[in-house]
């Protein structure tokens, strides 16, 4: 039993691609390729690296580099707490003079000028998985959040009968993605569960040690908790960690997650996770790169592209449609 939403959703194996890195020659300007050959360069700044959601977006990136005859670098700071990495990592992608630019933004604001110099400077400008608080992307591709979110609210709802306290770990509140992760279940349990109270909202960066640390926290004040949403893959684990470490027993907490990667699957099984919102990352990638070389062709663009989400659990994690979109 599952829900999925599928426009712009690309399904099936990714075959390994070749990682085309480098940049654009000097005086080739966004004409030339990162080789200084007659492809034209794309640089994907990402909002992490590390996540195995960040590697498979990297595959389907380099898949449609590939398909359309561009080369791209895919880069992101060590973890997605680092804004000031990521800010000069696209500095120093616009330095390279690409002919397009793909950019996941963990803060909008702290982006804006650098936006506005790619604008000035008639760089195309691709928001893909977080949108941008800004009108300068063309368009976004991403996963609708808002509705992804809702869906998780929803399970957990289902999962504690419809009535108790449950908590939120999320990844940040500067990101349109940690914004639209919380208000999206937020909102659902607002308008459709008067039985649930949601009792603290902890930010954790995504990062998996801190997130587990927020949910013993949240888990201390609050002993009659009935759920925990973690709103990305670091987010999750984490709390899923701290059940481990502080042996709660999972029929006693409800945990929903968002994302896949190994971890997270390895908890549904072992029923220390009742289930999680999957996004589809390899088309994330894949339109990003398209809508990007679409841009250069002078093509209008939707303001959005959506890529699609499903929920998965013990009951279909092992269907091929949902394996398709599963990332480990």
């Amino acid at each position: 039993m599952f829900k999925k939403r599928t426009m712009g959703v690309i399904v099936g194996a990714v075959a390994a691609a070749l990682v085309l890195a480098g940049c654009a020659s000097d005086g080739g300007g966004s004409e030339t390729g990162a080789e200084g050959g007659d492809k034209p360069y794309i640089a994907l700044v990402s909002k992490g690296f590390q996540h195995q959601f960040w590697q498979a977006v990297k595959s389907g990136a380099e898949q449609a580099a590939e398909e359309f005859g561009v080369e791209i670098t895919f880069e992101g700071p060590d973890t997605e707490a680092d804004v000031d990495q990521q800010i000069q990592q696209l500095q120093t992608a616009l330095d390279k003079s690409p002919a397009a630019i793909g950019f996941a933004a963990l803060d909008s604001q702290a982006a804006g000028p650098l936006l506005q110099q790619a604008k000035d400077s008639n760089i195309p400008v691709i928001a893909f998985d977080s949108g941008v608080d800004s009108d300068i992307p063309l368009t976004t591709a991403a996963t609708d959040n808002l509705a992804a979110a809702a869906e998780a609210a929803k399970h957990m709802a289902d999962a504690v009968g419809h009535e108790g306290k449950v908590a939120l770990v999320v990844h940040d509140q500067t990101s349109v993605t940690g914004q639209e992760r919380r208000d999206g279940f937020v909102g659902y349990m607002e308008e459709n569960e008067p039985g649930i109270e949601i009792v603290d909202i902890q930010y954790g960066g995504g990062d998996q040690a801190k997130s587990a640390d927020l949910a013993k926290a949240i888990l201390a004040a609050n002993p009659d908790l009935k759920g925990i949403y973690g709103s990305n893959e670091g987010s999750a684990i984490g709390v899923v960690q701290a059940v481990k470490e502080l042996g709660i027993d999972p029929a006693q907490l409800a945990v929903v997650g968002f994302d896949s990667g190994e971890a997270q699957m390895d908890a549904i099984r072992d029923g220390l996770m009742i289930g999680a919102i999957t996004q589809n990352p390899v088309g994330i990638g894949y339109e990003t790169v398209k809508a990007a070389v679409e841009a250069l062709d002078g093509k209008k663009l939707p303001k959005t592209i959506d890529t699609g989400y499903y929920w998965y659990d013990a009951s279909n994690i092992d269907d091929e449609e949902i394996q398709a979109v599963l990332y480990e």
